[in-house]
């Protein structure tokens, strides 16, 4: 499993597994869901496609637009409250065809990633005590303690669904300072909370572990373990599409790259390199015009570049060339497109 220290919290991602958990919360909770999927750009593959991710930076917008449309400084909590326990996922069958509740809490440490790479927790057991120990990315952006704190009482709420009512947390720990009414958190966790903690952990009674999982099934198991594994494998044949994407990033000024050098910079064989692809369903070329294509529109309609320049930072060497490139790219010449995007920023208009 890949370490999420070792990547750019921009390079993270989350499954939109997420995101269809949450969906039918914010509806219970009577928000403004329209508002929400607007300003936070969730698609409709988000909604619909459990295979697809989405960068985990995009929870810091998430999580403002929904404490601006709430009203509420502990939302965060409180869709935890109302979010479904159980919703069909690999992880869940996962651990709940286990034998026990320890069994399944340390198999579902394998395949955390399957959920959020941004997020690793990790159960440290001593003596009489047992703690889920939860290591979030990005702690420095405010609106992420709704995240935290979603997690939190997600789990919470988790555990004592597969223990069928036998997990009781002695005390929850968050890093965060808390925000609003101490006894709102207390209502809702039922046990002492620790805020600017050194480590945010979930804290219960080790003798918990060995709670007999209602739904064990050996044969269950290792079907699920199976499938979570392919679910895995598929990520990782992702991690280099990404690896590329970042070299390209890094050289593109300078011109075309091409798959040798890139190949060369990632410390493999060109062969090897463009098989992974392959594998990732992909190939060097379609990597390299798709994020030509994703900079070249960020930079038309979000700057005031030249063409001139759009052409250069975008790695072409001749304009024309570029121009063809585009117009293939959105049926737009970039003229055009910047246009299009300038009138619907105006003041006044539909976006």
């Amino acid at each position: 499993m890949s370490d999420s220290n070792e990547k750019r919290f921009s390079e993270l991602s989350d499954s939109s597994f997420l995101i269809q958990l949450a969906y039918p919360a914010l509806q219970e909770l009577g928000l403004d869901v329209e508002r929400i999927v607007s300003e936070c750009k969730i698609s409709t593959q988000l909604l619909r496609d459990r295979t697809a991710r989405f960068p985990h930076a995009a929870q810091v917008q998430f999580w403002r637009v929904l404490e601006e449309v709430s009203g509420d400084k502990n939302i965060g909590l409180h869709l935890a409250n109302v979010v479904p326990v159980y919703r069909g996922q690999v992880l869940e069958y996962l651990f709940l065809s286990s034998q026990n509740f320890g069994d399944g809490l340390r198999r579902a440490q394998n395949y955390q990633r399957l959920v959020t790479d941004a997020m690793q927790f990790k159960l440290n057991v001593e003596g009489d005590e047992a703690r889920v120990v939860l290591n979030f990315c990005g702690d420095g952006e405010v609106e992420l303690r709704h995240r935290d704190e979603c997690f939190m009482r997600f789990l919470q709420r988790y555990f004592d669904a597969v223990t069928d009512g036998a997990f009781e947390a002695k005390e929850i720990n968050l890093s965060h300072e808390a925000q609003g009414d101490i006894d709102e958190y207390l209502r809702h966790f039922n046990c002492p909370v620790h805020f600017g903690a050194a480590e945010q952990s979930l804290v219960f009674d080790s003798q918990i572990l060995s709670t007999p999982s209602s739904h064990a099934e050996p044969d269950l198991l290792k079907l699920h373990e199976k499938m979570a594994s392919k679910q895995l494998e598929r990520l990782s044949r992702q991690d280099v599409v990404g690896e590329v994407k970042q070299v390209i990033a890094e050289v593109l000024e300078l011109g075309q790259p091409s798959l040798e050098s890139v190949a060369e910079r990632l410390g493999m064989n060109e062969r090897v390199l463009r098989s992974r692809l392959t594998e990732a369903g992909t190939s060097f070329n379609q990597v390299l015009a798709d994020y030509r294509c994703v900079l070249a529109k960020r930079l038309l309609s979000r700057t005031d570049e030249s063409i001139a320049d759009v052409v250069y930072l975008t790695g072409f060497s001749e304009p024309s060339t570029f121009y063809r490139a585009f117009k293939r790219w959105t049926g737009l010449t970039p003229i055009e497109y910047r246009q299009q995007k300038q009138q619907r920023n105006e003041p006044g208009t539909n976006d």
